[in-house]
């Protein structure tokens, strides 16, 4: 019992050795953003929301927010219909043919996203399609299906084949048993999966750098201030995008955690 207990506070100092070496910079811009810096210095007596006010009034920021969103909510709705859809057709057997389909809905997901967008770039080219935001959803898609794929697959796996038979047996259509008896069960799957979704759009850059066109979105727009140095107003974009995507991530995985465990939690 010791020795158990022991290992586990070793594991839990490790954990937390690794969490801070990893997000413990982040703390500086963070803390930098509420506080004025005059001349590289932090003047802790003087706390300030200038930073996130001057935000709201940058016209090239704002039109990256909305550009994020409409190809994050894009995405999220293409990979939804996608996915939902693949997952019930590979749920229905289990043939070379659907294993091999799975094997196409992961490859993008388990690539490294420079070799995405890369294929994705040379791809359009070839085709002679321009580049836009249109192309910057189409790989943001492509990027996130195999995510809302697993997720849906996995639901849909964990329920009772009895619900789908007992539906035909009692004279239901294929669409009727999709909308009344799969559906309102995949619906807790299919939320969280969208919110994982579309916090990895909103995160995503390196896929984005290579099909985009003259439109940036928030990252890239971030990308491309950070290069002439951080600045009250890069601090503050910095905050507001990690406690975004942090609150995002809480929400899925409250969407994905079994109702079993929720209840006890309760």
């Amino acid at each position: 019992m010791t020795a158990s207990r022991g290992a586990m506070a070793a594991l839990a100092v490790l954990t937390g050795f690794v969490f801070l070496l990893l997000y413990g910079p982040l703390l500086l811009p963070i803390v930098s953003s509420f506080f004025v810096v005059k001349q590289g210095a932090m003047l802790w007596d003087q706390p300030t929301l200038q930073a996130y006010g001057a935000l709201t009034q940058n016209d090239g920021i704002l039109d990256a927010l909305r550009n994020t969103a409409m190809v994050g909510v894009s995405a999220v709705v293409l990979s939804l219909a996608i996915g939902t859809g693949l997952a019930l057709y590979v749920n229905g057997g289990s043939d070379a043919g659907r294993q091999f389909l799975q094997f196409l809905v992961f490859l993008p997901f388990l690539l490294p996203p420079i070799i995405i967008g890369l294929s994705l770039l040379i791809f359009f080219r070839e085709i002679d399609f321009p580049r836009s935001l249109v192309t910057v959803i189409i790989g943001h898609t492509v990027f996130v299906l195999a995510l809302v794929y697993r997720i849906v697959l996995v639901r849909l796996q964990a329920l009772s084949r009895s619900l789908v038979e007992a539906s035909y047996d009692l004279g239901a259509s294929g669409w009727q048993t999709f909308r009344l008896v799969l559906l309102p069960n995949l619906t807790g799957a299919m939320a969280g999966a969208a919110v994982l979704a579309f916090a990895l759009s909103f995160d995503e850059t390196m896929i984005t750098i290579l099909v985009t066109g003259t439109q940036n979105t928030l990252p890239i727009r971030l990308w491309a201030m950070m290069r002439l140095g951080f600045t009250p107003d890069i601090n503050a974009l910095v905050t507001l995008i990690l406690a975004f995507t942090t609150a995002l991530c809480l929400v899925a995985a409250r969407y994905l955690t079994p109702r079993e465990l929720l209840a006890e939690e309760s």
